[in-house]
């Protein structure tokens, strides 16, 4: 049974993630949303996963706090970019070098940066190195690896060690 259906959550889920997404009861959407609930965990339970270990949780509210406060300089600095003389814009990329190793830290890290306006994450080297980060108005970046270090990877290496 555990062949055919590795997972029944995962099924379930597919399932009714389907059927909201089209947002059609007919017989043969539900036919079409059980088969996909049968093939998808078939593909699923072949990949290699990663489980996340979470470390201090007590760190959590703060982060979310830097991330606001961040979000919301951010978008003030953008704009004022944005509205002011295209000519002060100095676009560039960063490779942003990890210490952190965890790839569920890793991935809360690039969404931290993505979320953050003006920067964006464009690639995670092969061997989870190095992040390569796009910023709108790159001025230092020795000290924007610093900050980004600094508020955000040296706190997720507690959540996620």
């Amino acid at each position: 049974m555990k062949r055919w259906l590795p997972s029944l959550p995962l099924t379930l889920t597919v399932i009714a993630f389907w059927m909201v997404m089209v947002a059609d009861l007919s017989l043969l959407q539900w036919l079409f949303a059980v088969l996909l609930g049968l093939v998808i965990p078939l593909f699923a339970a072949r990949l290699d996963r990663e489980f996340a270990r979470i470390g201090r949780l007590r760190l959590v509210p703060k982060m979310l706090g830097i991330l606001l406060w961040d979000v919301v300089m951010c978008n003030i600095e953008v704009a004022r970019l944005v509205l002011g003389r295209e000519t002060r814009i100095t676009p560039g990329f960063i490779w942003l070098p990890l210490e952190i190793a965890n790839i569920h830290g890793i991935a809360t890290l690039t969404s931290f940066i993505t979320l953050t306006p003006g920067t964006v994450t464009a690639a995670l080297s092969e061997d989870r190195k190095y992040l390569l980060v796009h910023v709108l108005n790159l001025k230092d970046a020795d000290a924007l690896i610093a900050d980004i270090k600094r508020r955000y990877e040296v706190p997720l290496m507690e959540i996620f060690p």
